[in-house]
């Protein structure tokens, strides 16, 4: 897996439900490397603290490789790297083999997986239509966020080294399949909750379903 864009946003103002609303979702590429801190990417607009950012989505990752799938979607768009909101798109990313609690060397960083992208309403506006948090779901390649063990910067080029696999087998993508079912399997489920790296306050959403 190899980096291909570091990106940052600005603050955009865009009019949700007749209120003003800003996003830092409107990314676009840069080119010096990015400091990863514990709790977010240094220099990014981060206007939502309490979904956004913080210790289990210090960063956000998302594939090149799906790039292509989108643009045929949306060919009328301008498009660029960052249109998903990922401050770093790779080339190679899979999150079907990609598993939750994995570490990775990145850049002089190091960092964990922690959980996927789940998209909301400002996806849509970067979009110009909620339809695409649907076709989003569908897609069912969501990218991942990570959490900062070691803190360190990340450039165009830097290449993810995998040092640790953990040994729960709950891929990214499983995470997010999860996430989506009405009817959560219980094989699911019990990887799911024992999987030490799956962030507290998802474990105590689903509890319930135990």
């Amino acid at each position: 897996m190899k980096v291909i864009s570091t990106n940052l946003g600005s603050p955009t103002t865009f009019v949700w439900n007749g209120q003003e609303e800003q996003t830092g979702i409107f990314k676009k590429p840069v080119s010096e490397a990015l400091s990863l801190t514990i709790n977010d990417v240094s220099n990014d607009t981060v206007i939502d603290r309490v979904h956004h950012a913080g210790v289990n989505k210090a960063c956000y990752l998302f594939a090149s490789d799906n790039y292509p799938y989108w643009k045929k979607l949306y060919p009328d768009l301008e498009w660029d790297w960052g249109m998903f909101g990922e401050n770093l798109t790779v080339e190679g990313l899979n999150e079907s083999t990609m598993r939750v609690g994995d570490i990775y060397k990145l850049g002089s960083a190091l960092v964990q997986v922690s959980q996927p992208r789940e998209p909301c309403y400002k996806l849509g506006i970067r979009f110009g239509t909620q339809d695409i948090l649907r076709q989003f779901i569908d897609h069912n390649r969501p990218g991942t966020y990570v959490r900062i063990l070691e803190e360190g910067k990340v450039k165009t080029g830097d290449v993810l080294e995998l040092q640790q696999q953990s040994q729960n087998t709950l891929t990214t993508q499983q995470f997010y399949e999860l996430m989506f079912m009405r009817e959560k399997p219980k094989e699911l489920l019990t990887l799911f909750m024992d999987n030490p790296s799956v962030p507290q306050y998802k474990k105590e959403r689903y509890k319930k379903f135990l």
